[in-house]
């Protein structure tokens, strides 16, 4: 079963960089009531992809949550990071489009590599 993103992926599209959620899923109440069965799920039903061309994020299996938005379109990647964020290496990614749209993913694995890795794409593509 092919991902979402190859799934979406337009002519010339090439992904850029993957995000990962972060192993602190493991180790919530939601999994010890689930067994471990849920940040399993979870893990393997979220996407967070920069392309050179936008920024593509799904999570959900049975109802899911997408985000896609042209590079062009984004105004800013913003990151939160809790103090436990900082030294564990996890944290919320907040994606700001030029109409104020605002969509947040919680619980990725090194938040600051996401954003570097988008500016960096974003300033190769304003280049090329």
């Amino acid at each position: 079963m092919p991902s979402y993103v190859d799934s979406v992926l337009i002519k010339g599209e090439k992904v850029k960089y993957q995000a990962k959620l972060h192993w602190r899923i493991y180790f919530t109440i939601k999994s010890l009531l689930t067994l471990g069965l849920s940040p399993i799920i979870q893990q393997k039903t979220s996407e967070f992809v920069i392309t050179n061309k936008r920024v593509i994020m799904k999570t959900g299996f049975i109802s899911r949550k997408t985000f896609e938005m042209n590079l062009q379109k984004i105004e800013s990647v913003n990151v939160d990071q809790s103090l436990f964020g900082r030294f564990l290496g996890y944290g919320t990614v907040t994606v700001i489009g030029t109409g104020g749209s605002r969509e947040s993913f919680s619980d990725i694995s090194e938040p600051l590599i996401f954003r570097r890795k988008f500016q960096e794409t974003e300033l190769t593509e304003e280049q090329g």
